[in-house]
């Protein structure tokens, strides 16, 4: 049986050979996700993503603070095979809370082998721009928050070294762009952040997985003109899984975002802003 290390203990405290021991190990495909945690699961991506997993027969821990969509999702998951789908209200903006949340969820499944976080706000940037308090709440909500519950789960992850860390981030982190540059601002530190958590916990055995899409047709971006760019969840669902089948580290989806980031990054900064992105 392995045994599960103190969230408080040292990675550095191990021996160096165990350490060797699951360094050197291959690297293979993951299985199919069994237990799985989702913050955020009223969200459109997170919602087809399940879909995928419950007629394998996975367990869910549903986390979202409108309780009446939740049960909903719960409902319709269990409908289509799930093995069981435990759920709780929450306002995930409430760090303070998250502790003992996370604690439940592995009581309630026995274990977590897989957690996706996938809750944000699109937000208002015009408004961010003239009142500092509506950007730190954006900033709370797509950063801090995030955060907060990577750290646990990071760390639960570590201490039984094995396990999925995959979160929602967007294509709005790679630049800033005056649209929406709040927004963006706290998707490129969750990417930073991310890319940290995994040069720590990789060698755990601990996938980190950074979901990058771009334009995705759910209810945060119906204010849009939808075009070509535009992904259904379900496409982007599928993408998360196979990503987390391959043990990917950056997932941009559709494939195509990540070849239209890499120009926009190089257009150099004297032209740049002067561009109405």
């Amino acid at each position: 049986m392995r045994r599960r290390r103190s969230q408080t203990e040292s990675l550095e405290e191990r021996p160096n050979e165990a350490r060797a021991a699951r360094t050197d190990r291959p690297r293979s495909k993951q299985t199919m996700p069994k237990t799985v945690l989702v913050l955020g699961a009223t969200s459109a991506i997170a919602q087809a993503w399940m879909r995928l997993l419950a007629p394998q027969g996975a367990s869910f821990f549903l986390v979202a603070r409108n309780a009446t969509h939740l049960d909903s999702v719960g409902k319709d998951l269990a409908t289509r095979g799930a093995a069981a789908v435990y759920v709780e209200t929450i306002d995930l903006d409430e760090t303070t809370a998250h502790a003992g949340l996370l604690e439940r969820a592995v009581d309630a499944l026995g274990d977590v082998d897989c957690a996706l976080i996938a809750h944000g706000v699109l937000g208002d940037q015009a408004a961010g721009e003239r009142d500092f308090a509506v950007a730190a709440a954006s900033l709370q909500t797509n950063f801090l928050s995030t955060v907060s519950l990577a750290t646990w789960l990071a760390n639960y992850f570590a201490a039984q070294y094995h396990g999925s860390l995959v979160v929602i981030s967007s294509v709005a982190g790679d630049r800033g762009r005056k649209s929406n540059y709040i927004y963006g601002s706290a998707k490129a530190g969750l990417n930073a952040f991310l890319d940290g958590v995994r040069n720590r916990v990789d060698r755990e055995g601990v996938q980190v997985l950074t979901v990058r899409p771009g334009f995705v047709a759910t209810p945060m971006t119906a204010h849009l003109s939808r075009g070509p760019l535009f992904a259904t969840p379900d496409a982007v669902a599928r993408d998360i899984l196979h990503a987390i089948e391959h043990r990917r580290d950056v997932l941009y989806t559709p494939w195509f975002w990540r070849w239209i980031m890499a120009m926009v990054r190089m257009i150099p900064e004297w032209k740049f802003k002067k561009m109405d992105l």
